[in-house]
């Protein structure tokens, strides 16, 4: 087996968790700036709200060509080379004077953190094969959690001290850093380098075919989408409509990231013991009883009942997405590149699209949030037909 083969000591799997923080990074720790970001522009806040949903479009579609190149060079060229344009781009983020300028260097930065994904969740394939890589997956996740509890505190810190810039500055030099490590001692995972032609549309097709595929990377979007219109809409819930101040901001986003965290390393633990399809109805249930204390509670009155509904939604994103992204990349150890590419493209961008398309309801947050959870309902329908139970015993 590859897994005996490949080193899986403990630097290669702090270099993965390394690798798949960038995206979070990116995200969470400028979210107690985006009210500056607007002022500083003299923008309405959308406008710092699209340096979130761009970034993410940005990182999904850069998927689609991060996944085919990292089959057919390697994962370590192709995470280093994007750690350094991420790099690149948060030190364009810094100096821009314009909010043209930050969208645009966001979008590239989304490029640069797509192969950093795509590196890290293929390695994963690689090494933990089919049925063990949903567990792992899942304890990345819960790596990821982190960023939410601590970036925001971090990002609070240094935009009272040195400006909003600075978060970004922050994320320059630790791309560096990281980028050293990985040409340092980053390993390759990929066991056969392809040399037939790397864009081939018959490579997303066969994998898109799939509807065991189709079914969980659209669960992975859905999620997702849950916790991107959270994100989007929290500063301006919490910080404008309700007043709260910066540190107030940051200790709800931390506790929530806690439970966040708690959930994803519970899910492999559950997944071990009553199975994959039991994990995943677990998720299913507990966001659709969040969408449901969302319209019940007076979230527009209050912080704890703005998040509470978001904890529970919290919790079965959890569950969710590290069971559903593993059973989408099951069936491709062959092409685990482009598999995990196209997860993320589901992931970032159909999420941003989901999101914009309930956006664009203009309905108040708190039912904008409660919409994107219910979106998943349908789920469960498929998860008890003949063929969602099928896809949930191969591997168990």
């Amino acid at each position: 087996m590859l897994m005996n083969k490949i080193p899986t000591n403990r630097f290669q799997i702090s270099l993965l968790i390394m690798l798949v923080l960038f995206s979070p990074l990116a995200i969470d720790i400028y979210l107690p700036a985006l009210p500056l970001i607007s002022e500083t522009f003299h923008v309405k806040h959308t406008y710092a709200q699209g340096t979130i949903t761009w970034f993410l479009f940005s990182m999904g579609v850069g998927q689609l060509f991060a996944g085919p190149l990292a089959d057919r060079y390697g994962r370590k060229i192709i995470a280093i080379c994007g750690v350094y344009i991420y790099a690149v781009s948060a030190y364009m983020a810094w100096l821009a004077n314009s909010i043209e300028l930050l969208l645009t260097a966001r979008v590239v930065q989304g490029l640069g953190a797509c192969t950093t994904s795509v590196a890290a969740f293929a390695t994963v394939r690689d090494v933990f094969g089919p049925e063990k890589s949903g567990r792992m997956i899942s304890y990345l996740n819960g790596a990821i959690c982190f960023i939410p509890a601590l970036a925001p505190i971090l990002g609070s810190y240094l935009t009272q001290q040195y400006g909003w810039r600075s978060n970004f500055s922050f994320m320059a030099i630790f791309a560096v850093i990281v980028g050293t490590l990985l040409l340092i001692g980053m390993k390759e995972t990929n066991p056969s380098l392809e040399k037939q032609k790397v864009f081939k549309l018959e490579r997303y097709i066969s994998v898109l075919s799939n509807t065991n595929f189709l079914f969980h990377a659209s669960l992975c979007m859905i999620s997702m989408a849950v916790i991107l219109a959270y994100v989007t809409s929290a500063p301006i819930v919490l910080m404008d409509q309700m007043g709260l101040n910066m540190n107030e901001f940051t200790f709800w986003f931390g506790v929530n990231a806690v439970i966040n965290i708690m959930a994803a390393l519970f899910a492999p633990k559950l997944m071990d013991y009553k199975g994959t399809q039991f994990a995943l109805t677990v998720g299913i249930t507990t966001m659709l009883i969040g969408g449901t204390l969302m319209l019940l509670l007076p979230s527009h009155q209050f912080a704890w009942a703005f998040m509470l509904p978001i904890f529970m939604s919290s919790v079965g994103f959890a569950l969710v997405l590290g069971t559903a992204a593993g059973k989408a990349l099951a069936p491709f150890g062959d092409k685990a590149g482009t598999a995990a590419a196209l997860v993320g493209l589901f992931q970032m961008s159909g999420a941003g699209i989901v999101v914009s398309a309930v956006q664009r309801l203009h309905l108040d947050a708190q039912y904008t949030i409660a919409l994107q959870m219910f979106l998943i309902a349908p789920a469960i329908v498929v998860l008890f037909s003949h063929r969602g139970k099928m896809w949930h015993q191969r591997y168990n």
